[in-house]
């Protein structure tokens, strides 16, 4: 992206009139600026340090306070909410079972094993079910019930033991809250965390039956990606507020299995990595969108990125893991 003359100087006054030790920190991040700028994928990128602005650049894309498609970073968002659920009681714990919580979705072509399919089991992403994603997106999503389409497939590995990575299995996640709390995922999603942390939560897709997609198609802006990855980097809470318990998020960020793609851990919805000694956690959707934490250096990062491009581990999404890897956490060790 080319600056013209007028912003540059803009830039440089801005940047002058900066307090001294904030115009210090935010030079700190001036290499993870550089490789946004070069990566022609990415929209915008916003970092928080302690709560307070370091870098909040949009590229291209939508507007930092306008809706973004988030993809798969909604499984996070889905998995806060089981999590919220849970604290209130809704949920007993993460061993309820399907047919505990919504024994009416299990279709008659059901494995009879998936009955006693987890929270955990789908919040982790090992459910068992033949995957919903990749080659066999586009067949789930042409079926005429998701869930039964879903929770009907064959269970190719034990629940609770190998990772497949599936929306699928985040859709029945959603339509178990929606059963055990007798609300859409859409009104939970806006009365647990829009309304305590401030953020819009535009309506998204839903099925033939009236559940909205879990696990794909949420959008935030980037601004409202960057509040909830600081509200989940605080512990839970935002402005005195507790939004999900600190037991819930320590768990969440525990690997109970991982990625057979890109190598990282994976806990309750959150991708988990490390770097220059210091663990983070990942919230990542196609095409580059992405919400990460490092708690023990108080850092929030929200990145959108081209929703119809592919992010693989191997290309893009290495980039932009680099990116925070060595040129934001390593920066400031």
């Amino acid at each position: 992206m080319t600056l013209s003359r007028r912003a540059l100087l803009a830039t440089a006054t801005a940047s002058a009139l900066l307090p001294r030790h904030l115009a210090a920190q935010t030079a700190q991040f001036d290499a993870a600026l550089d490789r946004a700028r070069g990566l022609e994928q990415l929209h915008s990128l916003i970092i928080l340090q302690n709560g307070e602005v370091q870098i909040a650049e949009r590229l291209r894309g939508p507007a930092l306070d306008r809706p973004a498609n988030i993809k798969s970073v909604s499984k996070t968002i889905v998995a806060t909410l089981t999590g919220i659920a849970i604290d209130k009681g809704v949920i007993a714990d993460v061993t309820a079972t399907i047919a505990n919580l919504a024994p009416d979705l299990l279709p008659r072509s059901a494995d009879p094993r998936a009955a006693d399919i987890t929270v955990e089991d789908l919040v982790t992403l090992r459910a068992g079910l033949e995957r919903t994603s990749g080659p066999n997106y586009g067949q789930w999503v042409s079926s005429p019930n998701w869930v039964a389409d879903a929770l009907g497939r064959p269970i190719i590995a034990e629940p609770g033991t190998t990772m497949l990575y599936s929306t699928g299995s985040t859709h029945i996640l959603g339509a178990v809250l929606a059963r055990a709390t007798g609300k859409t995922l859409l009104t939970l999603a806006r009365e647990w965390l829009g309304a305590p942390l401030r953020i819009d939560i535009p309506a998204w897709t839903r099925d033939r039956q009236g559940f909205y997609l879990g696990g794909n198609e949420m959008a935030l802006s980037p601004r409202a990606m960057a509040r909830f990855g600081d509200m989940i980097r605080k512990g839970g809470t935002w402005n005195g507020t507790r939004v999900v318990s600190q037991s819930w998020i320590d768990r969440s960020f525990v690997p109970v299995t991982r990625s057979p793609w890109s190598g990282l851990g994976y806990g309750y919805g959150w991708f988990i990595g490390k770097a220059s000694g210091h663990a983070y956690a990942l919230a990542r959707g196609y095409g580059g969108q992405i919400i990460a934490v490092v708690p023990d250096l108080a850092l929030s990062i929200a990145i959108t990125s081209d929703p119809t491009r592919p992010a693989r581990s191997g290309g893009y999404f290495g980039e932009l893991q680099r990116l925070i890897e060595q040129d934001i956490i390593s920066e400031l060790v």
